[in-house]
């Protein structure tokens, strides 16, 4: 867990602070002027002009932890009894063979029930976070 936040961390920040810095100051400055504290700020300007970061962060994380792979394999290749198997890894083991045999038909089906359940969860998130967005 500790590798993949190391890993992931920065460039989410990088994204964020992009997104900060695109945020024009006049809106602030209007803002401040009209008698808006640094909260009221924050609530009203920042986090709605964030959203679709946000959103982006929210959506590459959830699809990054349903496709975990490498710290798996180079840790512990599925871990004391099965404990830290990840559904990527699962493919991998049965498309290769490595725990019986080739079972390649199987490893494309549940790739393939991967792939709905990154669309089902993208598709929610999308669904509630956008849906604020909106708004604004």
């Amino acid at each position: 867990m500790f590798q993949n936040i190391f890993t992931t961390v920065p460039t989410f920040m990088l994204m964020f602070l992009a997104a900060l810095q695109d945020i024009p100051a006049t809106v602030y400055e209007a803002a401040a002027i009209d008698g808006a504290n640094g909260w009221q700020q924050f609530r009203k300007i920042t986090l709605p002009l964030l959203r679709p970061i946000i959103l982006l962060v929210v959506v590459l994380g959830t699809i990054g932890t349903f496709q975990v792979f490498d710290q798996v394999y180079m840790a512990t290749k599925g871990g004391p009894l099965g404990t830290s198997l990840t559904p990527v890894f699962i493919i991998y083991r049965e498309a290769l063979g490595s725990m019986g045999p080739i079972q390649m038909g199987y490893a494309a089906a549940l790739a393939f029930i991967l792939a709905l359940l990154i669309f089902f969860f993208t598709f929610l998130q999308r669904r509630y976070i956008e849906n604020e967005t909106q708004l604004y």
